[in-house]
């Protein structure tokens, strides 16, 4: 399997639920519409919180390109937490979102780790936006940060991509992990389409 051709099949197949996703309504319905520096702030920190601790539970029943994966990219999450985390001062986490829900109950190394793809394209559209919300702040270093926290993101595209066409055996295994792919993508987008209904905002763009 091609890394990229398997990229490339996820983004088309949710291409309208990843925009979406990376859009400032994404933001708002990740705070609740409390669209201030703490709420984004707390939102980001627990997307990361939650993956790490995900991403760790995995790495123990997981070998060779997988338990590599999972092994980096939860160490990964838990730097990026330890970031997002010191600019609050303090954190508590709340509950797990749908997506982290989604990536609990897979259960094979192609499910997972084209889990991981998923999650990874949902939360480098986030980052986008919190970049984009605190250049709106004024607030450049904090901006900053978050650039190189969607860099450390936009790196786990590829690794995961590489690792599913090391994992995928046969054709069944590569439909798993694409499966698994758009159902992370999914989850995050039928939540963020739920809370802005119940937010009483239109999900949909208005042309």
């Amino acid at each position: 399997m091609n890394p990229e051709d398997f990229l490339d099949g996820v983004r088309q197949e949710q291409q309208t639920e990843l925009s979406r996703l990376g859009s400032s309504k994404s933001l708002y319905a990740d705070t609740g519409g409390e669209m201030e520096e703490g709420p984004v702030l707390t939102a980001i920190a627990d997307t990361f919180h939650h993956a790490a601790s995900t991403f760790e539970s995995w790495t123990d029943e997981a070998d060779g390109a997988a338990g590599d994966l999972f092994a980096s990219v939860a160490d990964l999450a838990g730097e990026q937490y330890g970031t997002v985390a010191g600019e609050l001062g303090d954190h508590e986490a709340g509950a797990p979102a749908p997506l982290t829900e989604f990536l609990q109950g897979l259960d094979t190394e192609p499910e997972r780790v084209g889990g991981v793809v998923g999650w990874a394209l949902v939360v480098e559209n986030k980052v986008s936006q919190a970049v984009g919300f605190f250049v709106g702040q004024a607030a450049p270093q904090t901006a900053s940060t978050f650039r190189d926290v969607r860099d450390a993101v936009e790196s786990v595209v590829d690794d995961a991509a590489d690792a599913v066409a090391a994992v995928c055996d046969s054709e069944d295994d590569a439909d798993l992990a694409h499966e698994a792919a758009v159902g992370a993508v999914q989850a995050a987008y039928d939540d963020y389409f739920d809370t802005l209904e119940d937010l009483g905002v239109n999900p949909k763009p208005v042309c």
